[in-house]
């Protein structure tokens, strides 16, 4: 099977991370992606439909291994919502950071495919832009007697008129997550709440389903 597909820089994380890298974006009208096309590249992303087995095969012949799987699951927005969730605001930065680093260790962006603390560092700066209001729209934090943050959600609204979630962690805290992000989507009119997770994420898939959502796609993450 040949392979039609543009390969696009990833321009962001070349910076962040400080590699080479691009993703194949793939066309029936695209140039047939050779040994040859990939070699200036120090990492090469797709992305496929969990599905496309030809695909996936084709790739792994290329030089592609499998990094991880992702599922893609929605659910029907109702009127939820919990009071205890407030809006992060700048001074909670530098907690929300570790947490995130500590919580998102063993993304797709582990090693050995990127340095041991870039999975850390891309969840951190993930979830600090969330505050400042830069792709994610905003993060929701439940504070525990302390007031320490003891769980967080960040939320995006799609153009659709849809929503999703970016980053959620919090132990022993998914229901209320997960009510509150509803409720953050129900307050501003969206009809659908969305959220990605590793399929290898049993916890959080049994939360999301248990939450009402189902299971709307699966895919594969490979690298070269």
């Amino acid at each position: 099977m040949h392979i039609h597909a543009t390969i696009e820089p990833l321009s962001w994380e070349n910076q962040f991370f400080a590699i080479n890298s691009s993703i194949l974006r793939f066309a029936e009208h695209a140039p047939a992606v050779t040994p040859e096309a990939l070699a200036p590249w120090g990492r090469v992303q797709a992305k496929i439909a969990a599905s496309q087995v030809a695909l996936l095969d084709a790739l792994q012949h290329l030089g592609f291994q499998l990094v991880e799987g992702e599922a893609d699951l929605a659910l029907p927005v109702r009127e939820r919502g919990d009071t205890r969730a407030e809006v992060a605001t700048e001074r909670d930065i530098p907690r929300l950071r570790e947490l995130a680093a500590r919580a998102f260790a063993l993304s797709r962006f582990r090693a050995p495919w990127y340095a041991d603390d870039a999975s850390g560092r891309f969840y951190a700066q993930w979830i600090e832009n969330a505050v400042r209001g830069t792709f994610d729209n905003e993060c929701l934090v439940f504070r525990d007697a302390t007031g320490d943050i003891a769980a967080f959600v960040s939320m995006r609204q799609l153009a659709s008129g849809e929503a999703r979630i970016g980053l959620l962690a919090g132990r022993g805290a998914g229901e209320a997550l997960m009510n509150a992000a509803t409720g953050w989507a129900h307050r501003r009119g969206l009809s659908t709440l969305r959220v990605a997770t590793q399929m290898g994420n049993t916890a959080a898939l049994k939360r999301y389903i248990q939450s009402g959502a189902n299971i709307v796609s699966t895919a594969y993450w490979l690298y070269r």
